[in-house]
């Protein structure tokens, strides 16, 4: 097989290909980018909300384990909030920005969990704080703890009297949860 002497064989891909692959590229990753975000975001308040739960129903098992009331305190606040598991009276322990929580008198801090401004995720509550009996594990007062997304999806968990905790979420915005 004989080739013509002033042919060329082209090897590789010339710089105008390689600037439209880049433009397709370009235009999908634009395009899939706030999709991102918004899975990110429902991660971020399913993590949160996974976490409350799981503080809540250690709470309640701890104080009887302990022999010992404890109290679960949340301060919601703009762009997170915190909450702290605590033994002695409801004010005795305050959440700090950054940090353990700051007790006074005989109160001690068990846990602090904060949430900043980054995590996209706040904390709202019905009630101020929550005391767990160690006899019967009951909660006084029964109340509902909001998490609530950067994107306004929420989740909440309903304490009842017997401190047991129900997850839900307001017209079940979020997947694999009842609606509220």
């Amino acid at each position: 097989m004989k080739t013509h002497p002033h042919a060329k064989h082209q090897r590789g891909i010339t710089l105008i290909e390689a600037g439209i692959v880049l433009a397709v590229v370009a235009t999908l990753a634009a395009g899939a980018a706030p999709s991102m975000q918004s899975v990110i975001d429902t991660r971020r308040l399913e993590g949160t909300a996974a976490q409350l739960a799981g503080d809540i129903r250690w709470a309640r098992s701890e104080a009887i384990a302990r022999n010992a009331a404890l109290r679960l305190r949340l301060q919601p606040a703009a762009g997170g909030g915190c909450y702290v598991i605590h033994t002695s009276a409801t004010d005795e322990c305050t959440c700090l920005a950054a940090g353990p929580a700051q007790c006074s008198g005989a109160a001690e801090a068990i846990k602090t969990v904060a949430l900043s401004r980054a995590d996209r995720v706040t904390l709202q509550s019905n009630v101020a704080s929550m005391r767990f009996d160690p006899l019967h594990g009951t909660s006084t007062p029964t109340g509902t703890l909001r998490v609530i997304g950067a994107n306004e999806r929420a989740i909440h968990h309903v304490v009842n009297i017997m401190g047991r905790v129900r997850s839900c979420s307001p017209q079940a915005a979020v997947r694999g949860y009842a609606a509220c």
